[in-house]
């Protein structure tokens, strides 16, 4: 269970990293790409702060994924000075790609019988468990 301080921290480390990495999105070029951050959990002692990105379109996420760990000091070093007035210290950031967006479109397909094992013979074995 989150405690109320915990929420606070992740709810202003959240607002500015979105604003953060998308700066950082448009000064690189990437004009087309939607980065959100889904959620940021904290840690009960504050030193680690665990952020859940999607990123739209989804062929360019591995790739800004590896941009975004590589320039991870840069981005802690970014929240720090603006949060400087809030936070004492700076949670260690990790970054994590959130893919519950493609878990829930595979539900919706399964629910519509738009992969209906039935009919298409070939997605028993897709579907067997190991």
């Amino acid at each position: 269970m989150e405690t109320q301080r915990q929420k606070k921290i992740s709810g202003v480390i959240q607002k500015d990293i979105v604003d953060i990495l998308q700066r950082a999105a448009i000064d690189g070029g990437l004009r087309n790409t939607l980065i959100s951050v889904t959620k940021v959990s904290v840690t009960t002692d504050l030193s680690i702060a665990k952020v859940y990105l999607s990123i739209f379109p989804n062929k360019d996420a591995k790739e800004l994924m590896e941009g975004i760990a590589s320039n991870q000091p840069l981005i802690k070093h970014e929240l720090a000075q603006r949060t400087r007035h809030q936070l004492r210290r700076v949670p260690e950031l990790l970054f994590f790609l959130d893919d519950s967006l493609d878990y829930i479109e595979g539900i919706e397909k399964s629910l519509k019988r738009e992969e209906n094992p039935i009919e298409n013979r070939d997605l028993l074995p897709k579907r067997k468990k190991s």
